[in-house]
């Protein structure tokens, strides 16, 4: 300030004079202020030397004790939110729309309800989106809809051994969680349990310090539909329609559940609607009690703590599947106890023992019964609806056990057709080869679309050598064909990796399963193939008899007499006799034509499907599965005056 008067006292200009803050008085006022702060900095920097080297003050168990409290589920999730899905805008829309469809699906299935399910996005602002997911399903009573919705680690399907889609009780609560972190926004649920009943509706928040819900309102709602649940929630995120998004989730859903109807209400407006494929609902599953061979020692000795059972053998066969009287009699002999034994009186090491016999009996696997895979006809429909190829195959495994959970592996393959060129096929352009295979992974029916390189389904088919089925392939890496694979787990308990179940661990039980399933695919691909390659090399054989045909009648005329005519068809017959396999008709079912085939698919192969499309135009369903018809019933349609196969036409053609 003092540099600053100096500069105005010695300045000609009459306007820097003009800005003088102050008189000269002042100013000298100000040098001594200016000198007392100086001087008071000195001091505290001076202080601030001598103490340098001395230890900062450590902290105490009771200062320790002070800054520990506990932590709720629901705020630890908001913080590591990326465990469950919503690392990033476009994933977290994803991951809401999946939360509300596998609650949903699950719903209706499990009350015997074929699936209605309508699916909005309603665009609110850049980054703001609206989700309402409702469905036709048996609906949730009024006391539990703030449970089910505003608390995490809530849930009905936990504790029960049964496959499906829902595991955890986190995903739709965690949904409304993020939804609020976000927006400020509560979620709105409507439920009604029949026609009869009033809908409900509640709008939620979730005291994410407490783990409960927060009622912010509720009130009885008209609607116009009979039973069902509706859930609304608004969130920032980013819609787009490339790979892992909304769009793709929601037609993988309908591949793998052909019996269920979704609407879909993108933001742009079209709206998609995808069919029922069937009217047969997957069959009902039973729940099962735990297997020993998929229990730890800890969990033994909680269950014999928990137990309502006094006596050890009556505790043996009620709490474990798959333990007969007898059975139950052989492992307690082995751990020297007896049936009548109390189980208040096991301590820790007879436990131990008790559960070194279990491990070591001899145990039927877990009842099947638990599961309802999707059946290699439902992977057909699914796939024939959702993918436009030319060969689909399907296998489903027997179920087997992992950690005494049961769990089936199906894989189905679509092949050629609008998926890309084939180098079989004749004609065909070198840009349509230059394809990579698709792999579509499915845990109890719900499509996988994040980390495809860590989950064990991905890892089998890298694995599996396709250069043996006449594909090309690299080491490490998916073959380039036009193909997809899908792959399904259903199980009592998927090994998610992580909270956001986007992969499955790496067993090798389960990687067995899946490679040998893929194994018994491709060896019929590789039928399919090599049906081709031969048909393709008989038919440029037979144009070759064709080109030279008539060179050869005169040349034999020239050292004979002969009829002409008659030599030249007998050639003919005798070139196509030779080159049959130049012939694969089809009928209009897309079925290949073959009398000696009773399952009509041309390559006597089980669950498979060859289908010859021609542009626009797609088989019919209900003919392509029809099991009962016979080959030769299809051999007669041109009789029944339907359309003519492509291929016959070019036969008859030939032949005239």
């Amino acid at each position: 300030m003092v540099e600053q008067a100096d500069r105005a006292r010695l300045s000609d200009d009459p306007a820097d004079q003009l800005t003088l803050p102050f008189s000269r008085p002042a100013a000298a006022g100000a040098e001594a202020a200016v000198a007392q702060e100086t001087a008071s900095i000195d001091s505290a920097r001076s202080t601030s030397r001598r103490s340098a080297g001395r230890e900062p003050r450590r902290a105490t168990a009771e200062s320790m004790a002070r800054q520990q409290r506990e932590i709720s589920v629901s705020e630890f999730f908001t913080k590591n939110r990326h465990l469950l899905g919503f690392d990033n805008k476009r994933k977290a829309l994803l991951t809401t729309v999946k939360e509300a469809v596998d609650n949903s699906l699950d719903a209706c299935e499990e009350a015997g309800i074929l699936p209605d399910v309508d699916v909005h996005i309603q665009q609110r602002d850049e980054d703001r989106f609206r989700v309402t997911v409702r469905d036709n399903g048996p609906g949730i009573v009024k006391q539990q809809i703030p449970k089910v919705f505003g608390q995490l680690l809530y849930g009905s399907k936990f504790h029960r051994l049964k496959m499906s889609r829902g595991q955890q009780g986190i995903g739709i609560s965690a949904a409304g969680m993020y939804g609020l972190i976000t927006t400020g926004k509560p979620i709105r649920i409507v439920s009604r349990t029949g026609p009869r009943a009033q809908a409900h509706q509640y709008k939620l928040a979730i005291d994410t310090q407490k783990n409960r819900p927060d009622i912010i309102s509720e009130e009885t709602v008209e609607v116009d539909w009979p039973s069902g649940t509706e859930v609304s929630i608004e969130l920032v995120a980013t819609y787009h329609r490339a790979r892992q998004s909304v769009d793709e989730y929601l037609e993988l859903v309908a591949i793998a559940n052909p019996h269920a109807r979704i609407t879909y209400h993108p933001p742009n407006g079209t709206v998609i609607d995808y069919a029922r494929g069937t009217d047969v609902l997957p069959p009902p599953t039973r729940e099962i009690k735990p297997h020993p061979y998929g229990i730890e020692l800890g969990t033994l000795m909680k269950m014999l703590k928990q137990t309502e059972c006094r006596k050890l053998g009556a505790f043996l066969q009620t709490e474990f599947s798959r333990v007969s009287p007898a059975v139950a009699a052989k492992i307690v002999g082995q751990a020297g106890l007896t049936m009548q034994t109390w189980v208040n009186s096991i301590d820790p090491p007879t436990a131990e023992k008790l559960y070194k016999a279990l491990q070591a009996a001899r145990l039927k696997a877990p009842p099947t019964d638990c599961l309802a895979p999707i059946g290699a006809e439902g992977i057909l429909r699914g796939m024939t609806k959702g993918i436009k190829a030319e060969f689909y195959t399907a296998v489903t495994r027997d179920p087997v056990v992992y950690r005494g959970n049961p769990f089936q592996i199906e894989v189905g393959i679509a092949y050629g057709g609008e998926l890309g060129g084939d180098r079989h096929d004749e004609d065909v352009d070198e840009k349509d080869l230059d394809v990579q295979a698709r792999v579509i992974r499915y845990a109890n029916r719900v499509p996988l679309l994040y980390q495809q390189g860590a989950c064990a389904t991905y890892k089998a088919v890298t694995d599996t050598r396709w250069n043996n089925y006449g594909l090309s392939q690299s080491a490490g890496a998916l073959p380039r064909a036009p193909m997809v694979v899908l792959i399904h787990l259903a199980s009592v308990w998927v090994p998610f990796t992580s909270e956001g179940k986007e992969a499955i661990a790496d067993y090798d039980e389960i990687r067995k399963e899946v490679r040998l399933a893929l194994s018994e695919c491709g060896r019929r691909l590789g039928s399919l193939l090599r049906r081709k390659k031969k048909k393709t090399d008989f038919s440029r054989r037979r144009d070759v008899f064709h080109r030279y045909i008539n060179e050869v009648v005169d040349a034999a005329r020239a050292i004979a007499v002969i009829n002409k005519d008659e030599f030249r068809r007998n050639l003919v017959r005798l070139a196509e006799s030779h080159t049959e396999a130049a012939d694969l008709e089809f009928d209009d079912t897309g079925r290949a034509i073959k009398p000696s085939d009773d399952d009509g698919n041309g390559l006597g192969l089980p669950d498979t499907v060859v289908v010859a499309r021609d542009e626009g135009e797609a088989p019919a369903m209900d003919e392509l599965f029809d099991t009962g018809a016979t080959a030769a019933a299809k051999a007669n349609v041109k009789s029944n005056g339907r359309k003519e196969a492509p291929a016959a036409k070019k036969k008859r053609a030939r032949k005239k």
